[in-house]
């Protein structure tokens, strides 16, 4: 699970980069503003690939997924491109974790194939 929520992460992170330098163009957001919240996006994207294996880190994936969509409401493009990062979100969750069951059912058949070496 983790090499795909890294990967999705890691392009949300240019995402978000790109939405401040579009967010910059309008005249009614102060730039110190749009990169304070678009440099608090892009950390926690970062952040959250190291944390995804420990409690919390996914729940905290779908708080940046939804913070993403949110963004629409300053580049109205990012309704679009947050929802589908969020449908990445999930299906990188859904099908990473069925790829950790497949490992571990393959590590054990495979440990208990072998004899105990003594």
């Amino acid at each position: 699970m983790r090499t795909l929520c890294s990967g999705t992460l890691i392009a949300e992170f240019l995402i978000i980069g790109f939405a401040g330098l579009v967010a910059m163009k309008d005249d009614d957001l102060s730039t110190g503003t749009v990169w304070a919240v678009c440099g608090a996006g892009m950390l926690l994207s970062l952040l959250l690939c190291g944390l995804l294996t420990r409690p919390g880190g996914v729940a905290l994936g779908w708080v940046l997924q939804v913070g993403l969509v949110a963004s629409g409401f300053f580049v109205p493009m990012m309704f679009v491109v947050g929802v589908l990062f969020a449908g990445l979100w999930w299906s990188s969750v859904h099908f990473g974790r069925k790829v950790d069951e497949a490992k571990a059912r393959f590590a054990a058949a495979t440990e208990a194939d072998q004899p105990d070496a003594v």
